[in-house]
């Protein structure tokens, strides 16, 4: 059995090779494409902070750019 690897906001972030800023703003809420349940999730109060699964987040951000670029995989 695989176990994905979350992580908090910052480790995730350094972990993609991006801004905190940038992560955040890739989650759908914000108009990005980083869905809820399935690429981040809110901790249990206002104040904690998200988690990332960073083999999704990496696995969504190289699709979205191979997009961008026109480049498509099957």
């Amino acid at each position: 059995m695989k176990t994905e690897l979350w992580l908090p906001t910052k480790a995730a972030a350094d972990a993609l090779g991006i801004s905190t800023d940038t992560l955040k703003r890739k989650r759908e809420i914000c108009g990005g494409f980083l869905e809820a349940g399935r690429h981040w999730c809110a901790g249990s109060t206002r104040n904690s902070s998200m988690t990332w699964c960073v083999e999704r987040c990496l696995k969504a951000l190289h699709q979205r750019g191979m997009q961008a670029r026109r480049i498509v995989e099957f």
